[in-house]
């Protein structure tokens, strides 16, 4: 009888994954980072305001990881990835459990503020929705969720967090204030990964170097159209300056050359990973099965 996976680090058949638990224990550095930093007082003056940022940077960071582990799978020819796609999810739901678990001590458990607070900040609003919608999908994680629901209304369910990912880089830009430089990224990020999806429904070969490169540039220029356009609509800054300012690296890179290096070096991966293979065509009449 096969075994069954009951633990991060098994692989699908119940076996030892050095491999998965490797990925396991590196979901977990951030978090020891940040415990280890407040423990001899080195997160600044608000150490609780801190860890209340870093968690939720790092719950957008690896829900958009989660979000890329379908296209690396494609991209790379790397079926492997997939078995790492709940357990990222999952890291992305528990660094979103602690921002908001830190937020509630931030408004010492009174109930009266917190509902005041997530009623009328129109960000923490969002960030509230998108955090109850996640905890949805991580209680429906499990293979009994899939038997379940079936796996139609699962996937169904599932797609859920693409939305989610739309309301995490809201909430991420609508309480950075006025430097928007991390926020920006991760919507740019998120820009590229919801476009891949968009050309894979229209079944344009999504392993072809070029189609990659030109949705490098697309979702590149995409970043820094909003980038502007925010800068623009909250400080007035006109928009020709800020997108003129991607073009000076004298004071680092912007979130838009950033995208675009990113998505190049994804390309340029695959084409390495892709030399001397041979694609694996479908059977006649049949279309591959997709995956969120």
């Amino acid at each position: 009888m096969m075994k069954i996976a009951h633990f991060p680090w098994q692989d699908p058949t119940g076996r030892f994954s050095t491999f998965k638990l490797v990925v396991f224990v590196a979901l977990f550095a951030p978090a020891a980072w940040v415990a280890w930093r407040w423990s001899v007082n080195d997160l600044g003056a608000r150490p609780l305001m801190e860890m209340l940022h870093q968690a939720g940077l790092w719950a957008i960071r690896f829900l958009l990881l989660s979000l890329l582990i379908s296209p690396a799978r494609t991209i790379l020819r790397m079926p492997r990835l997939m078995q790492l796609r709940r357990m990222v999810g999952m890291a992305a739901f528990f660094y979103a459990l602690l921002h908001v678990s830190l937020f509630l001590v931030d408004q010492k458990f009174v109930l009266g503020k917190i509902l005041h607070e997530v009623a009328f900040n129109f960000y923490i609003t969002i960030g509230f929705t998108g955090f109850l919608a996640l905890l949805v999908l991580a209680a429906t994680s499990s293979n009994a969720a899939i038997r379940a629901l079936g796996r139609l209304r699962w996937q169904k369910l599932h797609y859920a967090v693409y939305g989610i990912g739309l309301l995490a880089a809201i909430h991420f830009l609508l309480q950075s204030k006025l430097d928007i430089t991390e926020a920006a990224l991760m919507a740019g990020f998120f820009i590229w990964l919801m476009l891949f999806r968009a050309l894979r429904a229209r079944d344009l070969p999504l392993r072809n170097t070029l189609v990659l490169l030109a949705l490098a540039c697309t979702a590149a220029a995409l970043t820094a159209l909003a980038e502007a356009g925010w800068y623009a609509a909250k400080t007035g800054v006109m928009v020709e300056r800020v997108l003129y300012a991607n073009l000076d690296i004298r004071f680092g890179l912007r979130p838009a050359v950033w995208v675009l290096c990113v998505a190049v070096s994804i390309a340029l991966a695959g084409l390495l990973r892709g030399e001397g293979k041979t694609p694996i065509r479908a059977p006649e009449g049949t279309r591959p099965r997709r995956s969120a």
